[in-house]
């Protein structure tokens, strides 16, 4: 549940005042993770709000042919679709957001009554918010603080930091920690964490937040750490030959949740994580499709050794040779 966007890619490097010519599609975290783990075979809708404009048609239309249950998506007769455009230069990507006022901006708590939309949440095995939707709106704060005090029963609610410091300029951050430590999977980068908490160090995180069964930290491209009760399971990060970073954190989060939905062990699903964040690593969109499935299993399985000597580029999986097994 939360925001999507239109997205223009510029068709050549540059500042955005040379750029002649743009390429149309669609992004968002939330969308992304349900793209993502709809790739990997597991059944999800997003829950959101688009505007009456082709941009939101769109983005429907994107999210629809990826597989994804858009049956929930409300569409606002008034305020428009968010947009960001991307700026490639010579040191990487900026991101150039336009959403103030946007028809996401406009989510609360009254979508929880919506007739699709509020069973779609209800009948969830798992749903994933963000602390983008927090940082939107009051309304849909509060639409995220009503989904997090809900009576669960066997359902997660899981929460990706997604820390956006443009967007809590004229907010208070201070609402994140309440909102991470009322969640069942909290997952977050060691940068964002030491910024928002204090701290990215994984331990003292799990003491701040003792509310969540899992806390996932993510040292950027270096390991990521599973903290479940007073067990950690950290797994090192794929050798990557990046073309875009962008996109990579919600991949990491669909593979991570797919793995937890199939019941797989902390290690497991962190190197699901891994795998989906390189996939889409090394396309230029935010949107790379997961390896076969078998490929996929045989390394989730893959000794320690093997798993570190593996490099995913952008023509394939490079794999030791006397690998084979699980």
């Amino acid at each position: 549940m939360g925001e999507t966007m239109a997205v223009l890619l510029p068709d050549q490097t540059g500042p955005l005042e040379d750029v002649s010519s743009f390429h149309h599609s669609s992004g968002g975290a939330e969308a992304n993770v349900a793209r993502g783990m709809v790739a990997l075979g597991i059944p999800t809708a997003w829950v959101g709000r688009v505007g009456d404009d082709g941009f939101g048609r769109r983005a429907v239309r994107d999210l629809s042919a990826s597989g994804v249950d858009t049956r929930g998506v409300s569409v606002d007769p008034v305020r428009p679709t968010g947009l960001y455009v991307k700026e490639v230069g010579p040191r990487g990507s900026v991101l150039h957001y336009y959403r103030d006022g946007s028809a996401g901006s406009a989510l609360g708590p009254e979508l929880l009554d919506d007739p699709v939309a509020g069973p779609l949440l209800a009948r969830a095995q798992l749903v994933h918010l963000s602390g983008i939707t927090a940082a939107l709106s009051d309304g849909a704060l509060e639409l995220v603080r009503a989904l997090l005090r809900r009576p669960r029963g066997e359902r997660l609610v899981t929460f990706d930091l997604n820390w956006r410091p443009a967007l809590w300029r004229r907010r208070d951050p201070s609402v994140l920690r309440p909102l991470l430590d009322a969640a069942d999977i909290v997952m977050l980068g060691t940068d964002e964490a030491a910024e928002v908490l204090g701290t990215g160090d994984p331990a003292r995180l799990r003491a701040l937040l003792p509310g969540p069964a899992t806390i996932v930290v993510k040292d950027d491209a270096h390991q990521a750490t599973a903290l479940t009760g007073g067990t950690a399971a950290t797994e090192p990060a794929l050798n990557v030959e990046v073309v875009e970073p962008v996109g990579a954190g919600d991949a990491f989060a669909a593979g991570y949740l797919t793995g937890t939905l199939r019941g797989y062990v902390p290690r497991r699903c962190l190197r699901l994580g891994h795998l989906a964040a390189a996939a889409t690593l090394v396309v230029p969109g935010d949107h790379g499709p997961p390896p076969p499935p078998a490929l996929v299993d045989d390394l989730l399985g893959a000794s320690p050794r093997a798993w570190a000597a593996t490099t995913v580029r952008a023509s394939g999986i490079g794999r030791p040779v006397e690998e084979g097994t699980r």
